[in-house]
């Protein structure tokens, strides 16, 4: 695997690569990274994974500073991967002067759920994201489902913009008790994990009653929260959406998700489940 820290480097290796798949990440790789560099070979003669954190996607207050970052012990999963190329720039490289321009996704899309609690998170996405695509050019770009409104922002901003990349989705891989892997489990305390797996549990039990076409919509979604609320988390949301654009549906819809937002002790965890 080559390790490029410099835009120029990698552009380079780019050259007569073939057809590429580009898999993003801000590091501390866990099982539901590795299976997307993995699905990334399926798709690609050669893998380029990114390790970045992006400073313009975290709100002050937020655990910019303390993100794990486990530099050597990624690059050791994503060789095991056989991923061919790593681009590992530092924040000079990729914002060499204050970032002015920015990729808004627009407000229905982007200012609810996630983004209603972390104002101007998907622009930072969205513009790192745009960046990532102009320095690999890649043909092929996969993100995993478990940010299912990031995946949403991606692909409708990649559709909008004719860029030539497919946008593919990972499915969420999960520890055996259900809790979707995230580099944020980390933060849990013992206790804390024990009880995780609940957030998926209710999601479950959301979109069984949404599939046996029973109950309205907001009253399923306020017991999922009292649930949450009773045993300990603190729910930023449960909500039932359209999964092409996250809106609310009708009784009548098909094609829908589930998500969750919700605090156990400090961390912040989020979920979904397609119905």
């Amino acid at each position: 695997m080559y390790i490029h820290e410099t835009i120029a480097g990698l552009r380079a290796a780019r050259r007569g690569a073939g057809r590429v798949a580009l898999v993003p990440t801000m590091g501390n790789l866990h099982a539901g990274h590795i299976a997307l560099m993995t699905q990334a070979r399926d798709h690609a003669d050669q893998v380029v994974a990114t390790i970045f954190v992006n400073r313009l996607q975290f709100r002050p207050g937020e655990d910019f500073e303390k993100y794990p970052r486990t530099f050597e012990e990624d690059c050791a999963k994503l060789e095991a991967a056989g991923v061919d190329h790593l681009f590992a720039p530092d924040e000079a490289q990729m914002y060499p002067q204050p970032q002015t321009y920015h990729v808004e996704p627009p407000p229905e899309q982007a200012g609810v759920l996630d983004g209603e609690f972390r104002p101007g998170h998907f622009r930072g996405v969205a513009t790192v994201v745009m960046k990532l695509f102009q320095i690999a050019q890649p043909d092929v770009a996969l993100f995993g489902k478990k940010d299912y409104q990031q995946l949403m922002v991606i692909r409708n901003m990649a559709r909008e913009f004719n860029l030539p990349i497919e946008i593919l989705g990972g499915e969420t891989v999960r520890a055996a008790d259900g809790l979707a892997l995230s580099s944020r489990n980390g933060y849990l305390s013992a206790t804390e994990r024990a009880e995780a797996p609940r957030l998926y549990r209710v999601l479950t039990e959301l979109a069984a009653e949404v599939r046996k076409g029973g109950g309205n919509y907001p009253e399923l979604e306020a017991k999922a929260m009292n649930i949450l609320s009773l045993n300990g988390w603190a729910p930023d949301y449960v909500a039932l959406r359209k999964k092409l654009d996250l809106q609310c549906p009708s009784a009548h819809d098909s094609g829908l998700v589930v998500l969750a937002a919700a605090r156990l002790g400090s961390t912040r965890l989020i979920d979904n489940l397609e119905v």
